[in-house]
């Protein structure tokens, strides 16, 4: 018997969230030699453009902001080590829905509005060809509300229902006592961002978290993968005394800062998980060549 590599799945929503939320966690497993594959449900057609000289790419205009962000997520899956991206369907299937009560949500492709038994049967397919371990993918209100993420979870729940190898499902979280941390910490530095307003902030209170996977090593990683979505995300680092400092904002410029630990909820499965997505779990053997 042959033992084959672990194997991480990760469903996001739109080109960027893969390194928002999990960017350390993939470079830390990939340059482990975890097999780390991406499925991206969208192609992010509906988000909102931080630079002038690329506002014309935008929904209202050219609507060729899709195309441009498969180049940045080309780029940010480099930086991460990501070995095997996937577009859910293909690329181009589903639409970014935009968010909530918008009039993206009435596109005939909006992926809230699809077919969710065809969305399921298509990443059942990934999976079943895949066979990872563990799956990650965001909590049933989407980690913030945006209707693709909600999607995207509820897609993942109906897939695995059909993958019986999957051992762990994950849902990926925000601390909320490390985001309180690292907003203290940036008290007195003179950032180009507004400081966020109590409840800004996606996250979620600490005793919710059973998993926290250390990303310090794999910094540099992720943020080389967030400066590639530079339509998207605004990073900023600090120089002389706060060299040390890097924060990173969305299109709304609110301050987040860049955090060495990455938090999830174990959903589904068992086992010693505080610290590692794989704590535990036994290798993966198989019969010749792996497919």
């Amino acid at each position: 018997m042959l033992t084959a590599p672990p194997r991480l799945l990760l469903v996001h929503a739109h080109p960027d969230d893969e390194s928002l939320w999990t960017g350390g966690t993939i470079a830390r497993y990939a340059a482990a030699g975890v097999q780390v594959t991406l499925v991206t449900c969208t192609l992010g057609e509906e988000g909102e453009i931080i630079p002038d000289s690329l506002a014309q790419l935008g929904a209202h205009a050219a609507d060729q902001l899709g195309g441009y962000r498969v180049a940045e997520l080309r780029a940010a899956c480099a930086a991460l080590g990501v070995s095997d991206h996937r577009y859910l369907g293909g690329m181009g299937r589903w639409r970014d829905s935009g968010m909530v009560d918008t009039p993206a949500n009435a596109h005939p492709r909006a992926f809230v509005g699809g077919d969710l038994d065809e969305q399921a049967a298509a990443l059942a397919a990934i999976l079943a060809e895949v066979r990872p371990q563990v799956v990650v993918t965001y909590g049933p209100d989407g980690g913030y509300g945006h209707p693709d993420h909600i999607r995207a979870h509820e897609v993942t729940v109906a897939a695995l229902a059909s993958c019986p190898e999957v051992q762990r499902l994950y849902y990926a979280v925000v601390s909320e006592g490390d985001v309180e941390a690292g907003l203290a910490a940036l008290a007195g530095v003179d950032l180009p961002y507004r400081m966020p307003e109590p409840g800004e902030l996606p996250v979620v209170a600490d005793r919710e978290i059973t998993t926290r996977v250390a990303i310090g090593d794999h910094l540099p990683a992720k943020l080389r993968a967030l400066r590639a979505h530079a339509t998207q995300v605004s990073v900023w680092q600090g120089a002389g005394e706060a060299a040390d400092t890097v924060v990173y904002a969305l299109s709304n410029g609110i301050a987040q800062p860049v955090l060495d630990s990455e938090c999830y909820v174990l959903a589904s499965g068992s086992g010693p998980v505080e610290t590692d997505l794989f704590g535990g779990l036994a290798p993966v053997e198989h019969a010749g060549a792996d497919r």
